[in-house]
């Protein structure tokens, strides 16, 4: 199987200033990312950023560099600048691993790509881990996904989504933020329709499903990482880093 990861990486940051280069264990958070999208099977990693001082900071390692525009409102706005950009072959499987996941493991990346290649109908694949604690069941910064039996995304919700009626345990799914897309479809992002549930729910992924395409969704049992939203999540991950030197 033959992949490109593709990591969206922007200076700015509301509540992190410069985030993709703020240092973890002597290095900046972008390079770490990097090194763990070469942990994968990936056969051409890029990094698409908006600045050049993001550019710089990679300059000593193996990875491309794609400066794209500032004003993309998200990540799959930028991929699709790059997919165009350097005319990624249609039929390449593209993966977005966020520029703020250092901890993200190469097999997670593998697994969403591969369930891209083998569905036939998808445009994306993307992956879920299942929630097992209630405070992340009603936390709105957990993303919860329902999916048929078939593996086919029905929705995204920052509620707790499915609702156990009549005190009846349902199991709920945690999304995680990772996608496989085919170039092909990146190339027709632009044109889609923005949808009122992805600027209700703010979660870019419901413009695909409310234009009629398909997400297919990978279930996994293992750790994924941490994302770093907050000062509190960077602090998490710079101690993780420390205890492991």
């Amino acid at each position: 199987m033959s992949f490109t990861v593709i990591i969206p990486a922007r200076f700015a940051s509301t509540r992190l200033p410069g985030k993709a280069l703020l240092e973890i264990g002597g290095k900046p958070m972008i390079e770490h990312v990097v090194e763990r999208a070469y942990e994968s099977s990936a056969s051409r990693i890029i990094v698409a950023t908006d600045d050049e001082r993001i550019q710089h900071a990679l300059m000593h390692t193996n990875c491309e560099v794609c400066l794209t525009r500032a004003d993309h409102e998200s990540g799959s706005d930028r991929l699709a600048e790059v997919v165009h950009k350097l005319d990624i072959n249609d039929d390449e499987i593209v993966v977005n691993v966020q520029g703020d996941e250092p901890l993200i493991p190469g097999k997670l990346i593998n697994q969403v790509a591969a369930a891209l290649e083998v569905a036939g109908d998808a445009v994306m694949s993307t992956a879920a881990k299942a929630i097992e604690s209630d405070e992340d069941l009603l936390n709105p910064n957990v993303v919860k996904v329902v999916f048929a039996r078939n593996g086919k995304a029905l929705y995204f919700s920052r509620a707790s989504i499915p609702y156990a009626r009549e005190q009846r345990v349902a199991k709920a799914w945690h999304h995680i933020g990772i996608y496989g897309y085919r170039a092909s479809f990146l190339k027709r992002y632009d044109q889609l329709v923005k949808s009122a549930i992805e600027q209700t729910e703010s979660l870019e992924q419901l413009r695909v499903l409310d234009n009629g395409d398909t997400i297919m969704v990978e279930t996994v049992n293992y750790e994924t990482g941490i994302g770093i939203d907050t000062p509190q999540d960077l602090e998490r991950v710079r101690a993780i880093f420390s205890s492991s030197s």
